[in-house]
């Protein structure tokens, strides 16, 4: 795969992450601007997570048809999910923009990911992921202060217009500029052996766990961080995004250094010891974060630790199930979203209790992750 092709895809992902990830720091903006509760809109969140974990079993549907279809495809949801809230901004279009935004990127990013796969090698795709995912921070470092500016100078539904515009120059380029090399043969035992082949390797699912459970604990630090940092220091819209800068730069730094060390450690190895820091770091951020700069600096080490995590896993769930690449992933990024779904949901019963209840029950899910860890060191080559 060219370098210029692997660029083109990764800014196309910081469009859609920048939609999917611009609700979380400003979740206290949305809600006031749609008058409601925070909870309403945590609410939404989880709802989405919930849609997103269903979107693989459309995947035998999609894999066949090639990895320009699926990319072609998400993009298309994604488009029609930003228009509806540029048009029509209330809190029931919302809701339906963020579950048709979460199926596209559902289908997206297996199918992007699937096209990288199969054109580079297990033993080198961990770093040409890993670069992909660099989409994942950037969205954080360029996108949300982007989007920051956009809510301030406008209103909150203001950088929907912004991203479908983006999100439909990125459907154009996909038809126009992308072809697949081969196309996935039918599976032999019908339209879903691919999924009762999956489901019925314990390996792959445990792995899949491993996603389930630092996405449940990322989830709950990652929708009330910006509440935190509200209550605690009276952060503005445009600090609230500077913030998120930091923390977007702490997850570019965790993708580079899966990019750098991950093929050569090994992405079993390398997820764990994102695990145990990301714990540390948990355990930590009650503590030091009672100044913004230690509040600011815990979240870098927590956001850096997770995202060597979830990148590692990434190239290992490629593999774990190669002749179903593409339907695998999904069922991984669907195992990530029913973790996301229960952190949405546990997260402001939790921060009524205090933010370091919140970060406690983080820890718990970590540990978990572990012992899904240590399962699949044991059982897959």
């Amino acid at each position: 795969m060219s370098n210029l092709k692997l660029a083109a895809l990764t800014l196309i992902r910081v469009v859609i992450n920048t939609a999917f990830r611009m609700i979380y720091p400003f979740l206290a903006v949305f809600a006031r601007g749609l008058g409601v509760d925070i909870g309403v809109i945590s609410g939404l969140v989880a709802n989405r997570a919930v849609v997103g974990a269903a979107t693989p079993f459309l995947f035998p549907f999609i894999e066949t048809r090639g990895r320009r279809f699926g990319m072609a495809l998400g993009l298309g949801l994604f488009v029609l999910a930003m228009g509806v809230v540029a048009l029509f901004p209330a809190i029931t279009t919302l809701g339906m923009a963020l579950i048709l935004a979460m199926i596209g990127k559902s289908i997206f990013d297996p199918s992007m990911t699937s096209h990288i796969a199969d054109h580079v090698a297990y033993e080198k795709r961990g770093t040409a992921i890993a670069l992909s995912e660099f989409a994942w921070s950037l969205a954080f470092i360029l996108g949300i202060p982007f989007v920051g500016w956009l809510i301030a100078q406008s209103s909150w539904s203001a950088p929907f217009w912004a991203l479908g515009i983006l999100g439909l120059v990125a459907l154009v380029f996909i038809l126009l500029m992308l072809r697949d090399s081969t196309k996935p043969a039918p599976h032999a035992d019908g339209v879903f052996g691919s999924v009762k082949q999956i489901v019925a390797t314990p390996v792959v699912l445990a792995a899949f766990s491993i996603g389930t459970f630092v996405c449940s604990a990322n989830e709950m630090v990652n929708l009330m961080f910006g509440v935190w940092l509200e209550d605690s220091f009276k952060l503005q819209i445009a600090a609230l995004a500077g913030a998120s800068a930091v923390i977007g730069l702490s997850e570019l730094g965790g993708e580079g250094l899966v990019a750098l060390f991950v093929d050569r450690i090994g992405k079993v190895r390398a997820a764990g010891l994102g695990i145990i820091v990301n714990s540390v770091a948990a355990i930590l951020l009650p503590i030091i974060g009672r100044t913004e700069f230690g509040a600011l600096a815990g979240l870098f080490f927590f956001f850096i630790a997770f995202e060597i995590t979830i990148v590692s896993i990434i190239p290992l769930n490629s593999e774990v199930m190669p002749s179903a690449r593409a339907t695998t992933l999904a069922f991984a990024g669907s195992a990530n979203f029913i973790g996301r779904a229960v952190g949405a949901l546990l997260a402001p019963k939790l921060y009524a209790l205090g933010f370091g209840i919140v970060t406690g029950a983080a820890v718990g899910f970590n540990l978990l992750a572990l012992v899904a860890v240590w399962y699949v060191s044991k059982h897959h080559d």
